[in-house]
């Protein structure tokens, strides 16, 4: 579905976290990381445990210049994940977070 369609969706009172997922990803995609960032929030509001969620707000976060929101999601979602089983979301949360402590210091000064 393309983002008007969900937007469409959202405005008609059809909130759910599968949606906002949908949303999140689709406006990241689309370059608006930060809109991305909105709806991925909410997501994970709506459903703290959707591991595939905190995962993707982490990327949000990052591509919006915000690293220290984007660790906070990877942490979150590595509890999530690991509490769930979800070993696949874990292993990839656990190499951005590497790849952010790696490269903090370039991303904090460009985000600074």
């Amino acid at each position: 579905m393309d983002i008007e369609t969900l937007e469409r969706m959202l405005a008609a009172g059809k909130d759910s976290a599968l949606l906002r997922f949908g949303l999140g990803k689709s406006w990241l995609d689309a370059g608006d990381p930060v809109r991305g960032a909105t709806h991925l929030g909410r997501c994970v509001v709506l459903d703290p445990d959707y591991s595939a969620a905190w995962k993707l707000l982490g990327k949000a976060w990052l591509a919006g210049g915000q690293p220290q929101a984007a660790r906070e999601a990877w942490q979150r979602g590595l509890s999530v994940a690991g509490s769930k089983g979800d070993q696949q979301a874990r292993k990839e949360m656990q190499v951005f977070l590497r790849r952010l402590d790696r490269d903090s210091p370039a991303l904090l000064a460009k985000a600074g």
